[in-house]
């Protein structure tokens, strides 16, 4: 972690729909800003460093956006950081951010991550062929088709496991008014009767193509003590971790990577948890495709091996379970892909705050934020709580 305790002290994000063709990609990022800042008390003037994040600049068919919207970020006369680490740069972002404050360099940042799909096409930029690499060509479902059909033969899952975690999903996404997808009245059944993509990725299983921004603004200690002092709630980071793999290597684990476990593991250790699963009290996983929930619940610890399923088929990943899962609807209600990753860790945030409205878990005292990216090789991730490391 560093030397400085570190915490979040605001969070702003968009409201994320389709196609946001009333505002520029820098209007949209000020949205959120905004909102972050009102959130904290704070001014521009207060911050120190901004980071930004997105996602490919073929995702939206602009290179290198962030330098033309500078004045926009607020940042002109700042540090200004870009940080890339394909779809879990949001939450890259904000642990970069982190990093600022924990290591000394600044006492105030604001992070911010965002993505205008509707401006490009995600499918048609990921089917670019790559030096000595096959092109996906189905967009990121024909990718991890295969990954979800291994687990579930590893596994023994049964076959509406997916359909329960997009009901779940959805369900609370219905409780966010911030999501793109509210869909209230969904059930397994409606899942599974929706048409099959990449078997066994059914189309009610898959995220939405969003536009959306979100925000957070972290400070050092005294900054965070200041805030509760004035009445403000804040998040304080217990640990942070990132992990990178390679895409394609001999005897790669593409159901379980190697670089999840170890960013968890590490994660885990700084934190001091012992048992994630009893001692997290919820949990903000990147689930762009609704199997990837337990399959992500075994990577992180949360499970053993082959039993992430059956978490999800209890009910613990649910409101009123043991660890409830993705309580703002997580990616398969909204997904700004370069925002995403960001939703998570901020969500964690809020829970903690107690600010999470209809979709607040009762109690939380400890939370945890997550994002994959590319061909899940990129891991970041961080662990909130109320009381002070």
């Amino acid at each position: 972690m560093g030397r400085n305790r570190a915490a979040v002290i605001g969070t702003g994000q968009t409201k994320y729909v389709a196609k946001r063709h009333d505002v520029t990609m820098a209007g949209m990022c000020r949205e959120a800003i905004d909102a972050a800042l009102a959130d904290s008390g704070y001014t521009m003037d207060d911050i120190d460093a901004v980071v930004v994040g997105k996602a490919p600049d073929l995702f939206e068919g602009a290179m290198m956006p962030e330098l033309a919207m500078a004045e926009h970020l607020g940042a002109v006369g700042k540090r200004l950081i870009r940080v890339h680490t394909a779809g879990s740069v949001g939450a890259s972002t904000a642990v970069v951010a982190s990093s600022l404050i924990s290591s000394g360099v600044h006492r105030r940042v604001l992070a911010v991550a965002w993505e205008k799909q509707s401006e490009s096409n995600a499918m048609w930029a990921l089917s670019i062929p790559v030096p000595f690499t096959m092109p996906v060509g189905a967009g990121a479902g024909g990718f991890f088709a295969p990954h979800v059909r291994s687990y579930i033969r590893q596994s023994g899952a049964p076959e509406h496991i997916g359909a329960m975690v997009a009901a779940k999903d959805r369900r609370n996404g219905a409780k966010n008014p911030l999501a793109h997808l509210h869909q209230p009245d969904i059930s397994v059944e409606s899942v599974m009767a929706s048409q099959m993509l990449w078997d066994p990725i059914r189309y009610d299983e898959t995220c939405p193509s969003s536009d959306g921004a979100c925000a957070v603004i972290i400070g050092d200690g005294k900054a965070a003590d200041d805030a509760v002092a004035a009445g403000t709630p804040v998040a304080w980071i217990h640990a942070t971790a990132m992990r990178t793999e390679p895409l394609s290597y001999a005897h790669r684990n593409q159901v379980s990577p190697q670089a999840g476990r170890d960013a968890s593991a590490a994660l885990w250790k700084a934190a001091g948890i012992t048992d994630p699963l009893e001692e997290v009290d919820t949990a903000e996983i990147y689930v762009p495709f609704s199997w990837f929930e337990p399959m992500w619940l075994e990577n992180l610890g949360f499970a053993a091996q082959n039993e992430g399923w059956k978490l999800t088929e209890k009910g613990e990943t649910d409101f009123g379970g043991r660890m409830p899962v993705n309580t703002s609807g997580g990616v398969l209600s909204s997904n700004p892909i370069g925002a995403s990753g960001m939703i998570r860790v901020a969500e964690a945030a809020i829970q903690v705050q107690g600010k999470a409205g209809d979709h607040q878990v009762p109690d939380v005292r400890k939370a945890f934020g997550h994002a994959y990216g590319g061909g899940s090789q990129y891991f970041s991730m961080w662990l909130v709580g109320a009381e002070k490391p």
